[in-house]
């Protein structure tokens, strides 16, 4: 039996992998972004342990949240769920790009992390300048090549913790809209699968999937000095650094 957090999961997939997750056996911590939801998600997930509640749009929330988390015990895996998609750049880039940065540093190492990922982030660019210049200049697609950067970063950097990234398609949720053509089932079983699975295949680290195969992604975000700067720039603007 793991003991699982996952962030966004008052609803969508984030609901769906928690429930998967609760049904299989295993505690699960959920989180709402505000404490109505966080009530709603408890009710409708009997089994899960607790819930939790930050605002990731929020950075001094989203510090806070960690340490809400980690006054609740160790965790045997995190998953980094949480995302917002037609909102302005700021929201962005607050909730996908600095919050799974900020509550990597801060919660307490698990074995594994679980990181939402897009197909999206192909078309998109890191634009790290822009941190710093113009944050309306930053896409949905660029924050999910945030989100390859630091998932590759604790990768290199963390060797004795599985470190991977998700792409679960476009899926008919709250936010992919009803019409989304993919499997709603294989999106979030890969991140359950992820989280506690004793495949071979689920215990590797540095990589990408989609519906529970290794796919391609932007090689760039396999390059050193670019992940080194994405994470001095988000220590520069939250004020958290990366510990080694």
């Amino acid at each position: 039996m793991a003991r699982i957090f996952i962030t966004g999961s008052a609803d969508g997939l984030g609901q769906l992998t928690a429930k998967l997750l609760v049904d299989q056996g295993h505690q699960v911590v959920l989180h709402g972004r505000i404490a109505e939801r966080g009530r709603d998600a408890l009710s409708k997930l009997k089994g899960a342990e607790n819930v939790v509640v930050g605002d990731l749009s929020n950075t001094e929330e989203t510090k806070k949240l960690a340490g809400e988390v980690n006054a609740l015990g160790s965790f045997d895996t995190i998953i980094h769920n949480a995302g917002v998609y037609r909102v302005p750049s700021k929201l962005i880039f607050a909730v996908n790009t600095l919050a799974p940065y900020i509550l990597t540093c801060l919660i307490q190492k698990p074995r594994r992390l679980v990181y939402l990922s897009s197909g999206m982030h192909l078309h998109g660019h890191p634009n790290l300048d822009n941190f710093t210049r113009d944050i309306s200049r930053i896409s949905y697609s660029d924050s999910k090549i945030h989100v390859m950067l630091l998932t590759m970063a604790v990768a290199r950097k963390w060797q004795k913790v599985y470190s991977n990234a998700i792409d679960p398609g476009w899926v008919p949720t709250k936010m992919g809209g009803r019409g989304a053509p993919d499997n709603l089932q294989k999106g979030y079983e890969t991140q359950a699968w992820l989280a506690v699975s004793n495949d071979d295949g689920a215990k590797v680290t540095g990589r990408y999937f989609h519906h529970k195969r290794e796919v391609q992604y932007n090689p760039e975000c396999t390059d050193v000095t670019l992940q080194e700067k994405f994470l001095k720039l988000c220590e520069g603007i939250t004020g958290v650094p990366f510990p080694q």
